[in-house]
């Protein structure tokens, strides 16, 4: 059996190799190591092992002066499963981060804690904190999402490309690779790329691919297409096009001679592939060749 001296010293990582070695071939070390794992897994409150052992052993001799002899084993299982309790009662009362996410081809409708509604379009998270968010509608978004805000104090979309601010309004961010886009439908929106800000009214739209920024309308849009079971394009590299067809299919498209920066404008549809797939190579005059989640396109030669 090893010392209570062993034991502190390993939960602070001071034993000798020699010591070290001693206490694996024992048999209270498998339940030290469950404790070691539960406390590496979590960030709760750093506890002193110390009082904590000195505070147990006070309380269970006192009775009738008799002598106790501790079991170090049992002591570790013990100190194992409070060691579990503590650290989820940490994350149950204190985490107060909550994260929503999308798989390939799945969208999600989410209400927040305010009743603004957003929703989620494929491949992508959305997360905020709860605990601040009466005092500050800070969101972190990456992929897609579409926003109909609650009037009330700013609401903030914060994407590794840019930053969206609204007080009440609706509006779509699309931030994927290479690609940033803010479209307001309603209301004003501000938005902030690489230190410059901008305003969108209803209808107008903010635009970043592959580093260049493009403003344009669109008044018809009611609210974005893929809210509707389909993709819109409008002057959008074939990369960009191949990645939201593989998002929304969960298939794995490869290019063979194809130029992935030639333009798409055009709509493809979420509920057939094969329509989908054809929707995007016939106006570029390409074909494409299907073997189950694998696709490759290619440069149709007319036969």
């Amino acid at each position: 059996m090893n010392s209570e001296k062993d034991i502190l010293k390993w939960f602070d990582n001071e034993l000798s190799e020699a010591e070290l070695k001693d206490l694996k071939q024992s048999d209270d070390f498998k339940a030290l190591e469950k404790i070691g794992y539960y406390a590496s897994q979590l960030e709760a409150p750093k506890l002193d092992a110390q009082k904590a052992l000195e505070a147990f052993k006070a309380k269970h001799t006192k009775k009738a002066g008799k002598v106790i002899h501790f079991n170090y084993k049992s002591i570790m299982k013990v100190a194992a499963v409070i060691a579990i309790l503590l650290t989820s009662s940490y994350f149950l009362f204190f985490n107060t981060q909550q994260t929503f996410k999308t798989e390939l081809a799945e969208t999600r409708l989410l209400s927040l804690p305010d009743n603004s509604e957003v929703i989620l379009n494929a491949e992508s998270v959305l997360s905020f904190n709860k605990k601040t968010w009466q005092n500050k509608r800070d969101l972190d978004l990456d992929g897609e999402a579409f926003f109909k805000v609650s009037k009330g104090q700013t609401f903030s979309v914060n994407t590794t490309a840019g930053i969206v601010k609204v007080l009440g309004t609706q509006f779509n961010v699309k931030e994927r690779d290479n690609y940033f886009e803010v479209h307001c439908y309603e209301g004003l929106v501000s938005v902030t790329y690489n230190n410059e800000t901008v305003k969108l009214s209803k209808g107008n739209i903010f635009r970043v691919i592959n580093g260049t920024i493009e403003h344009f309308k669109d008044v018809s849009s009611l609210k974005p297409s893929w809210m509707q079971s389909e993709s819109s394009f409008n002057r959008v590299p074939l990369a960009q096009v191949i990645d939201e067809l593989e998002r929304q299919y969960d298939i794995n498209i490869q290019i063979d001679g194809i130029d992935t920066n030639q333009l798409y404008t055009g709509t493809f549809t979420h509920d057939n592939k094969a329509t989908a797939l054809e929707s995007v190579t016939i106006p570029l005059k390409l074909s494409y060749k299907l073997d189950g989640k694998n696709v490759i396109f290619y440069q149709y030669n007319g036969k």
